[in-house]
C-alpha cells in the first residue's frame, strides 16, 4: 500500500493530460457505439493495454449543475446504476479527494464487482468545468472486489455558445478493469456503460 501523493502536482499532472487528451485529433479516434444521448469513440491506449475511450452529448442543464452530479459527492450514488457505494476516505481541499467506490457486477456478471480507490480533482476549464480522476495503489482491497484502476480519466463540462442552459458533456475514460477477462467483454461493457452513463445522468437532472 502506497502512502496518498502531494495532492498539488498530481491535480496539475491530470489536469494537463486530460487537456492533452482532448486535443486528439478527430481522425485518430474510431466510433465504438452511438446512440440518441450520446457517441463513444476509441483508441488504443498509451497507458496500458486497453483503449482510451471519448464519450460526448449534450445535456440540457447548466454546467455547475450536471458536474456536481458528476464528481464525488452524495449526487453520484442516486444516479449512476453502475456505482453501488462510494466513501471518500482523505480530503485536502473542497475540490479534490481520495474516494473509494465500488460497481456492480456486469454483462450476466461475466465481469464480477469491482473496487476503485481515485484520486479526484474538479477544476475550471474555459468558461466551465473539468472533473478528472486516476487511481491509487492505496488502502485494503475488501474481499469478493476485484481492485480495478482508472488511468487519467475525466469529463470537460461546457456551455454551449448559443444555448448557455445546455452544456457539452465530453468524458475521457481507461478503466483497466484486471481479473480474468476476454478484451471482447471489457470492450462491449466500456461503450455500453458510457451511453448508459448520459441516460442515466439526463434523467437524474430533470428529476
Amino acid at each position: 500500500m502506497d502512502l496518498l501523493p502531494d495532492s498539488a502536482p498530481l491535480a496539475t499532472k491530470l489536469r494537463n493530460t486530460l487537456v492533452q487528451y482532448h486535443s486528439i485529433a478527430d481522425s485518430e479516434w474510431r466510433v465504438a457505439k452511438k446512440t440518441k444521448d450520446a457517441t463513444v469513440w476509441r483508441k488504443p491506449s498509451e497507458e496500458f493495454s486497453g483503449y482510451l475511450y471519448k464519450a460526448q452529448g449534450v445535456v440540457e442543464d447548466v454546467t455547475n449543475r450536471i458536474v456536481d452530479h458528476i464528481r464525488p459527492g452524495p449526487y453520484r450514488l442516486d444516479w449512476d446504476s453502475l456505482m453501488t457505494s462510494m466513501d471518500i476516505m482523505e480530503t485536502f481541499e473542497e475540490n479534490c479527494c481520495v474516494m473509494r467506490y465500488t460497481t456492480a457486477g456486469q454483462l450476466w456478471n461475466i465481469i464480477a464487482p469491482r473496487e476503485f480507490v481515485d484520486f479526484s480533482y474538479t477544476t475550471s476549464y474555459e468558461d466551465g468545468l473539468l472533473s478528472c480522476g486516476i487511481s491509487l495503489d492505496y488502502g485494503e482491497v475488501r474481499p469478493n472486489f476485484v481492485r480495478g484502476f482508472n488511468h487519467p480519466c475525466g469529463w470537460f463540462c461546457v456551455p454551449l455558445k448559443d444555448y448557455p442552459s445546455h452544456s457539452l458533456l465530453t468524458g475521457y475514460i481507461q478503466t483497466e478493469l484486471r481479473g480474468m477477462l476476454p478484451q471482447s467483454a471489457v470492450d462491449t461493457a466500456m461503450s455500453s456503460t458510457l451511453t448508459n452513463f448520459y441516460s442515466d445522468l439526463k434523467k437524474a437532472l430533470k428529476a
